[in-house]
């Protein structure tokens, strides 16, 4: 099992970063445009217990792969879980929390992952994909900047 922690601060209203993470559409915003990021099943415009996303991602070097997640444990105004039912991982646990601090948010990421294949995938993790989660995560810390500074 692999662990992905990323910590940004945001000059943000917590509410406003809410309503902002509550939204699935807004993956969009903070997903890198080459990954071709398509959500493809219906969903509302705010996220609730048990709503399954199905999307369509572009995946450097495999090509398009369906995801399949259920939005999970939400903390209204605090935290939220994306869990993979089907994809490109043998397991994918996402934990979202922000929480307010005196000069604003602060917004952390734990992805808790696990690559299939076995050992190619543990080989696949430290040649390709820790390089393009770290790059994905990169991309959304910076649109997550742009978005919400003042």
């Amino acid at each position: 099992m692999y662990i992905l922690r990323r910590q940004q601060h945001l000059e943000a209203d917590i509410e406003e970063l809410w309503d902002f993470l509550k939204n699935p559409y807004n993956l969009n915003v903070i997903t890198p445009p080459d990954l071709n990021f398509e959500i493809v099943s219906d969903v509302p415009d705010t996220m609730f217990n048990g709503l399954i996303i199905e999307y369509r991602i572009t995946i450097p070097f495999i090509g398009k792969q369906n995801w399949v997640t259920e939005i999970k444990h939400i903390n209204e105004g605090h935290s939220f879980v994306d869990e993979q039912r089907l994809g490109p991982y043998k397991f994918w646990y996402h934990y979202h929390e922000i929480s307010k601090t005196n000069t604003g948010v602060r917004s952390s990421d734990t992805v808790y992952y696990q690559p299939p294949m076995g050992m190619a995938g543990k080989i696949m993790n430290q040649v390709f994909i820790r390089r393009t989660l770290n790059r994905i995560f990169d991309f959304r810390k910076k649109k997550l900047g742009e978005t919400f500074s003042r």
